[in-house]
């Protein structure tokens, strides 16, 4: 099982494998055709409320980490979510695709450390 993390507006390479976006929006300027997606799971991705309060806030980020896994089990839609990622993450290798320019501090990060 490989999880990596990639910022969407690099580009893809073939062993990426599974291209996966994790954002509830779709990034700015990016083509449905450049992005080369295996799949959208926007559901994933934390619920609006909590990306607008934690903003990529580096002294937020702890917070954030357990508020969003909080998150993760106890909403369905999100849990179903997570759930299937961990399926295409068993199968193979797994490029999770996020559109923010902070790569330290993001959710994508928070995913990589649960799968793996």
């Amino acid at each position: 099982m490989t999880v990596n993390l990639k910022r969407i507006y690099n580009e893809a390479y073939k062993n990426d494998g599974k291209r996966v976006l994790i954002d509830r929006v779709w990034p700015r300027g990016v083509s449905k055709e450049k992005a080369q997606l295996d799949e959208w799971l926007k559901e994933v991705a934390p619920t609006s409320d909590l990306r607008k309060w934690f903003n990529h806030d580096p002294d937020k980020f702890k917070e954030f980490k357990k508020k969003y896994k909080e998150e993760l089990k106890k909403n369905e839609e999100q849990n179903e979510a997570f759930n299937q990622l961990k399926d295409w993450t068993s199968n193979g290798k797994v490029t999770l695709l996020y559109a923010t320019k902070e790569e330290k501090y993001n959710h994508a990060q928070v995913l990589k450390d649960l799968l793996t």
